[in-house]
């Protein structure tokens, strides 16, 4: 039996995913994000494939996002999104993997980040 990308895992890898892009908009934009949350997570796609001889789901799907920032509030409804999930070899957990933005797609390098 093949495990699936729960909600509340989809959840905590788009957390993971938002994490390192307000790290990157932080260091160019100075920028200061306090928080943000997500809510409301619909899965519409789940795609199983293979990624580095290992099973991986490409998840779609949208979200409500809403963010403070020092000055105000700002909220994203039904905000899609698109992640890369691999269960690893034992089965215990969960990596989000990042493909790596100038690498070709036949040979597609890719971040890997365990989710906890």
């Amino acid at each position: 039996m093949a495990l699936l990308p729960t909600p509340e895992l989809v959840q905590k890898a788009i957390a993971l995913q938002l994490e390192q892009t307000q790290q990157q908009l932080n260091q160019q934009l100075d920028l200061n994000f306090q928080k943000f949350n997500i809510q409301r997570i619909y899965i519409t796609k789940q795609q199983p494939l293979t990624i580095e001889n290992l099973p991986a789901y490409r998840v779609q799907g949208n979200y409500d996002f809403s963010i403070k920032l020092p000055s105000r509030n700002l909220k994203q409804l039904q905000k899609p999104f698109e992640v890369y999930l691999q269960i690893q070899r034992e089965g215990k957990s969960w990596r989000l993997l990042i493909p790596e933005k100038n690498s070709q797609h036949s040979q597609a390098k890719w971040h890997s980040y365990l989710i906890l």
